[in-house]
């Protein structure tokens, strides 16, 4: 049985910052946009190395969205950075008027989603990205779980043609994905293989499945988790061969209930495999200030409530 540890804890925004710098060594096209927040975004290295491939635009997200519009037509790969909350439902109109609706080639990176950003509050805290920009049109959405699989996304997204939003965050997080473990956007990625159950999760929710799966396994309950990294475009035929063999799924995400992950896997079960599905994901609430511990256990996403979820399902199979 493949078992995951780890012996260090690193933020997934720093993953990206390490991506970006790489990706600024091998593609001359490779330019930043950045809203006032280069040290939180983990941009200093690019900023530094590549000073003439960086625009500080300032708190001014909707102006980046177009310039990073304008900058594809000269044949430019933008990254632009700010927080999730800014870089979605602040400017969510510029994203689907100039980059989604002309397919434009530009990157959307998003730190300090989800609850997990912590004490900044419900202000900064948004739980509805996935779903606003998994509805665009053409627009690849990608969520990883820690800090190498969120610099592998960031070195992908370069050779990637396309909008697309890479959603990563601001805790200090496991690392337990290998540097060399595969990645291709749209492949989804089998951790644990399994019988009785599907777990599906996506994000620092990827941990938090381990963990349930460490305790389920205690109780004779045989797990397979699949790491989602990519909500769009899903890897459907994934997701159907994982619960045609276990015949019930749990979803877990930080995200609202509505509209992300557990959505799209619903969507895919309804269509070709109806099955038992249960979600684990922040039910229809704002978030509030605390530590990123305490929120995820408040809000019912710790590895106790994907325990809770899993037997639930299993009832139903």
């Amino acid at each position: 049985m493949t078992k995951y540890t780890f012996t260090e804890k690193k933020d997934t925004r720093s993953g990206f910052g390490a991506g970006l710098h790489e990706l600024g060594k091998k593609n001359p096209n490779v330019v930043t946009l950045c809203a006032d927040l280069t040290g939180s975004l983990k941009m200093d290295a690019f900023k530094k190395d590549f000073p003439e491939r960086f625009f500080q635009v300032g708190i001014a997200e909707a102006n980046m969205m177009g310039l990073a519009a304008g900058m594809t037509i000269g044949g430019k790969i933008p990254f632009t950075g700010t927080f999730a909350n800014f870089s979605t439902g602040r400017v969510y109109d510029q994203i689907r008027q100039s980059i989604a609706y002309s397919g434009k080639n530009v990157k959307i990176c998003a730190s300090h989603a989800g609850l997990t950003l912590g004490e900044d509050g419900a202000t900064h805290q948004i739980l509805e990205d996935i779903g606003m920009m998994k509805m665009l049109p053409g627009m690849t959405v990608i969520v990883p779980c820690d800090h190498n699989q969120t610099k592998q996304a960031t070195l992908a997204l370069g050779d990637h043609v396309g909008p697309a939003y890479l959603r990563f965050g601001r805790p200090s997080w496991p690392i337990f994905i290998a540097p060399d473990r595969p990645f291709t956007i749209g492949k989804a990625d089998k951790m644990i293989e399994g019988k009785d159950v599907t777990i599906f999760a996506c994000g620092h929710m990827v941990w938090q499945a381990i963990e349930a799966e460490a305790k389920l396994a205690e109780k004779g309950i045989s797990v397979e988790l699949i790491n989602i990294h990519t909500i769009k475009p899903l890897d459907v035929e994934a997701i159907l061969a994982s619960v045609q063999k276990t015949k019930c799924a749990v979803t877990c995400e930080e995200h609202q209930i509505n509209g992300g992950l557990g959505d799209s896997v619903a969507q895919v079960l309804s269509r070709f495999a109806p099955a038992p599905l249960e979600m684990v994901a922040v039910n229809d609430s704002f978030g509030e200030s605390g530590t990123p511990t305490q929120l995820l256990k408040k809000y019912g996403l710790g590895p106790e409530n994907i325990i809770d979820a899993v037997q639930r399902v299993l009832k139903r199979k």
